[in-house]
């Protein structure tokens, strides 16, 4: 099964794809992260993007697209992926639709992490991870046992995102809004879109995803 993650920056695309990744044996395709291992690795494609990128100048689409083309041939992917930060526009949406029809493969469902974003600003810009084991935290909704100390490895050093702030979230969003929000549209035409609650629990959250798979299936 092949889907995409959408909402907003900080919705919990990340922590949802991982979970589904560990559960069903898709793959979690998160364009970012595979543009820096192609450039770790000094594949043509990620040098190619970085020469771009050292220019100042954005990855286009098409070598976005042929990054992820790349990818879903290999073989852990058979059994289905999960794009994560892809697409985020009407035209990437587009690209990836005729690369998909190419490969004989297609979208089962675009799953839209629908999210009160007032409330979503207070739950990214709380955000800390421990420096050492990456155990996640935050000030309000989940802070370390002893202040100070993590509850997994005993650590005191912590760090954050250095865009975990209400300034920066804030144009994050308006950029969604302006840039990914219009290819809700173009998925619900398809008939491929699935909403469920981006603010529910996490655990909540993955059942709501789970349960659309299971519909999916069904049909």
């Amino acid at each position: 099964m092949n889907i995409i993650l959408l909402g907003p920056p900080g919705a919990g695309k990340g922590t949802q794809a991982r979970l589904l990744e560990e559960k069903y044996g898709m793959v979690q395709l998160s364009t970012g992260d595979m543009l820096r291992a192609s450039i770790k690795r000094g594949e043509p494609l990620g040098l190619e993007a970085k020469k771009l990128m050292d220019e100042g100048r954005l990855v286009p689409d098409d070598l976005m697209i042929r990054m992820i083309e790349d990818r879903i041939q290999q073989a852990d992917c058979q059994k289905g992926f999960i794009l994560d930060g892809f697409p985020r526009t009407v035209k990437q949406a587009e690209a990836l639709d005729a690369m998909l029809d190419r490969h004989h493969k297609n979208l089962d469902a675009v799953v839209e992490l629908k999210v009160d974003e007032d409330a979503l600003v207070e739950r990214v810009t709380g955000r800390f991870t421990c420096a050492k084991c990456g155990a996640g935290y935050h000030s309000n909704f989940k802070p370390t046992k002893v202040e100070g100390i993590c509850d997994n490895c005993g650590s005191a050093e912590f760090v954050c995102r250095p865009d975990d702030n209400p300034e920066t979230m804030k144009t994050r969003l308006k950029a969604f809004h302006e840039q990914t929000a219009p290819i809700l549209p173009y998925y619900r035409e398809k008939g491929l879109l699935k909403s469920v609650d981006g603010m529910a629990s996490m655990v909540n959250v993955q059942q709501s995803i789970e349960a659309v798979l299971k519909s999916l299936r069904k049909g």
